[in-house]
């Protein structure tokens, strides 16, 4: 039996293994992490205080409002589809929270929900128009970034910008640290731990199934590396003020929601939509609604992405909405990993790709360049993803994979 299958073949098989699924286009995250890498060995012999852990901690934080909406992005772009009112719906549900919080002195916890609320509604409305009655989804999605702005300026009236309670709930989502070492490290060590056994689990499912595996070697090396990247985070972290809460949450979410994708019947039927509408059609999916619920949850994450952002600045200001955070959110999945064409991607393709966008963000900022540096950078590894991505597929149907 293959490196793939072996049950108990030795840890050299992995890189054999390794290597063909490379030359079938199955890369998987290896070129965006080899792309993250690049980029911090760059700045940080540009810039000596890049990989500080005051930087790197503070990188840990404001990658989790565009990543929330990345994470949105992530479901549409699974089916196929592409929403390009994110932008606008989190500075929406950003603007109803302070308006109702602020000005009307509404307690912070039903203000978020009626925030989480409106995006949720906003979302399904795209979903409606986009799956029900067949208006195409970047038409819909166009309009709505439009007129999701327009209402947000309209709520927000002649205040420039609303300031945040800077002890509320909000505000203390991108402010609070564990400041006990144990809490960075002992969320290295669950994560390290409960991604070996779920991978022992799915290997030992796939293998009873008589299907392709990973092997021990596999799960060990993965292990291994995983084990070595978390505790060295929780290390630099705990150098400086600990474990931030923003990213305890992102984690969070990024966990569950990758369950619900690679886990639940809901999730495959995902994938499903994006391999070919008719096709899924035919396997008795019920189309209309799984492109509806795709949508409702972009705009979920876009208004839980807007309160993170808003959170970081500790107020809510009619310029919150800008092109640059829908690029952004939009590229920050693609750059991950998720497939512009459908069917292909990972919850963690948010994760990976914000690491990208946020550090050339800081980097920039630390060397003191021009913000047009940025957007070029930005793009241009944006573009080299697509071009991987279309290589990538190109590759599988050569290999009969795709």
């Amino acid at each position: 039996m293959n490196g793939f299958g072996d049950p108990g073949g030795p840890a050299e098989r992995f890189p054999h293994a390794f290597v063909r699924r490379l030359r079938a286009g199955e890369l998987g995250s290896v070129p965006v992490v080899a792309g993250l890498l690049l980029i911090w060995i760059v700045f940080q012999l540009l810039n000596s205080h890049f990989l500080s852990p005051r930087n790197l901690s503070n990188l840990s934080v404001d990658i989790v409002g565009t990543g929330m909406i990345a994470v949105g992005v992530i479901f549409v772009l699974l089916i196929g589809e592409i929403d390009l009112s994110v932008g606008s719906v989190s500075g929406l549900a950003s603007a109803l929270f302070a308006v109702l919080n602020v000005n009307h002195g509404m307690p912070e916890p039903p203000a978020v929900i009626l925030a989480a609320l409106c995006g949720t509604a906003v979302g399904l409305v795209h979903g409606f128009f986009t799956a029900a009655v067949g208006v195409p989804a970047f038409v819909v999605t166009l309009a709505g970034l439009l007129g999701w702005y327009g209402l947000m300026l309209a709520l927000m009236g002649s205040y420039g910008s609303i300031n945040l309670d800077d002890q509320g709930l909000v505000v203390q989502l991108t402010n609070y640290y564990f400041g006990d070492v144990a809490a960075a490290y002992g969320l290295a060590a669950l994560g390290t731990a409960g991604y070996f056994l779920a991978a022992r689990r799915e290997a030992k499912r796939r293998r009873a199934a008589g299907v392709p595996a990973r092997s021990r070697g596999e799960i060990a090396v993965r292990t291994g590396a995983l084990a070595v990247v978390a505790f060295a985070a929780a290390s630099v972290l705990n150098q400086f003020q600990g474990l931030p809460l923003a990213l305890l949450i992102f984690l969070a979410v990024l966990v569950v929601l990758d369950y619900v994708l690679r886990r639940t019947a809901y999730g495959r039927m995902i994938f499903a939509l994006g391999g070919g509408v008719e096709a899924a059609r035919r396997a008795g999916i019920r189309v209309t609604w799984v492109r509806i619920s795709a949508f409702t949850m972009s705009g979920l994450m876009a208004a839980i992405g807007g309160l993170f952002l808003a959170s970081r600045i500790s107020s809510v200001s009619q310029t919150a909405v800008t092109t640059s955070l829908l690029m952004n959110a939009i590229a920050a999945a693609v750059i991950g990993g998720t497939s512009l064409f459908g069917g292909r991607g990972s919850i963690w393709s948010a994760l990976l790709g914000v690491l990208v966008i946020q550090s050339i963000a800081s980097g920039v900022t630390l060397l003191d360049i021009q913000a047009a540096v940025q957007y070029m950078i930005t793009g241009g590894v944006l573009l080299l993803a697509v071009v991987i991505d279309s290589l990538s597929r190109r590759a599988q149907k050569t290999h009969g994979r795709a």
